[in-house]
C-alpha cells in the first residue's frame, strides 16, 4: 500500500509540475525591471492577458546586463511556455538562446529589436522615418521665417539616433530651405550638461538660431534649460523625445516645445495580442487591423512589423503621461 501511495503522489507531483510548466503562456524579457518604462509595460501586459484570457508575465533583469537576458530566457525555455517576448539589451547576445527556443518549438516576439533574426516577429511601434520627420515637421511649425537649426544626438555612433536626424534633416531640406543647418550634429544629447552647455555656445554664436533638434533623452532637458537661462522662450524652439516626468514643467514654461514618443504600455498589450494570435495559429498579413498597431503592412523578409503609433509630447499630453511614471 505505501508503494502504491508513494507511486500516486509522484505521479500527482509530476502532473502539477507539467501543470506549472504549461500554466506560463507567455514569458516576456525586457531589458530592467524596476524603471518606469518597462513598470508601464508590465501594467498592458497584465491588462491585455486578463482581457484575452492567457497567463502571461514580464521578467525584468536586475541589470541591464545582456547576459541576465540570456538566463531569464533560458529560464522560460525550461518552464515550455508558449511564446517568448524579449525587448533585447545586446541582438547579438540573444541570437543563440532565441535559437534554442525556436528550435524547441516556442513562438518568439521581439519589441525595439528590428535587427534579430531568431524570432517569429519583430514589432516596432515607431519607424524611423516617421519619428524623424515627425519631429521635423514639429520644429518647422513653430519657426516662423528663416533661420538656422542645430541637431543633437546621444553620440556621433548610436545608429538609430543619427538615423532619426537624418530623416529630420531630409525632410527640412525638402520643406524647409530657408533653415540652415549649423554644422553636421552634436553628440551631446545623453548628458544634460552638455546640451545645455551645447545650446549656450550655439545661441551666443549664432543670434539667428530658432530651432534644435534633440534626439537622445537629455538633449531636449539640457537645451531647454539653457533657453530658460537666456529668455529665449518663444523665440529658440526645441524638439524631441524626453522623459515626460523630467520635462513637463519646461513644456508648460514654454522653454521645451515637445517631441514624440511611443507608449510601453502598449507595446505590453500588443506582446500579448500578438503572442495569443500566434498560439491561436494566425498568419499575420497585409491589412491585418490588429490592436494597438492598427493597420499593419508586415514584412516577411525581415520579420518586421513597423506602425507609427507615436503619442505627442505637449501640454495637452505631458502631465498625464507623467502620472504613468514615464
Amino acid at each position: 500500500m505505501k508503494k502504491i501511495f508513494t507511486f500516486v503522489s509522484a505521479l500527482a507531483l509530476s502532473a502539477g509540475l507539467a501543470n506549472m510548466a504549461s500554466a506560463q503562456e507567455i514569458g516576456i524579457v525586457v531589458k530592467i525591471g524596476g524603471i518606469p518604462w518597462f513598470n508601464a509595460m508590465e501594467e498592458g501586459i497584465k491588462k491585455k492577458a486578463d482581457e484575452l484570457g492567457v497567463k502571461a508575465e514580464m521578467i525584468g533583469p536586475t541589470s541591464a546586463d545582456p547576459a541576465l537576458q540570456v538566463q531569464a530566457i533560458e529560464d522560460l525555455i525550461a518552464k515550455g511556455v508558449k511564446v517568448i517576448g524579449v525587448v533585447p539589451n545586446d541582438e547579438k547576445a540573444l541570437e543563440p538562446v532565441l535559437k534554442k527556443a525556436r528550435d524547441a518549438g516556442i513562438i518568439v516576439i521581439s519589441h525595439e529589436g528590428p535587427g534579430l533574426e531568431n524570432v517569429n516577429w519583430d514589432f516596432e511601434l515607431a519607424s524611423v522615418k516617421g519619428f524623424g520627420e515627425a519631429h521635423a515637421k514639429l520644429l518647422s511649425d513653430n519657426i516662423k521665417g528663416p533661420g538656422k537649426y542645430a541637431v543633437f544626438v546621444g553620440s556621433l555612433t548610436v545608429p538609430l539616433h543619427n538615423a532619426w536626424a537624418d530623416a529630420a534633416i531630409g525632410w527640412l531640406k525638402a520643406n524647409r530651405p530657408d533653415l540652415e543647418i549649423i554644422g553636421d550634429r552634436y553628440g551631446v544629447a545623453e548628458n544634460v550638461d552638455d546640451s545645455r552647455k551645447t545650446s549656450l555656445d550655439l545661441m551666443a554664436a549664432n543670434p539667428d538660431l530658432k530651432g534644435i533638434l534633440a534626439f537622445g533623452s537629455q538633449g531636449p532637458i539640457g537645451a531647454g534649460r539653457a533657453i530658460d537661462e537666456r529668455g529665449m522662450g518663444g523665440q529658440v524652439f526645441v524638439a524631441g523625445p524626453f522623459s515626460p516626468g523630467q520635462g513637463a514643467k519646461m513644456v508648460h514654461d514654454g522653454v521645451l516645445t515637445g517631441g514624440f514618443m511611443w507608449n510601453p504600455e502598449q507595446a505590453g498589450e500588443v506582446f500579448v495580442t500578438i503572442g495569443k494570435m500566434l498560439i491561436d495559429g494566425q498568419k499575420i498579413k497585409a491589412g491585418d487591423d490588429i490592436p494597438g498597431l492598427g493597420v499593419v503592412q508586415p514584412d516577411a523578409a525581415t520579420k518586421d512589423i513597423i506602425t507609427d503609433n507615436l503619442l505627442p509630447l505637449n501640454k495637452d499630453t505631458v502631465d498625464g503621461l507623467a502620472a504613468m511614471g514615464l
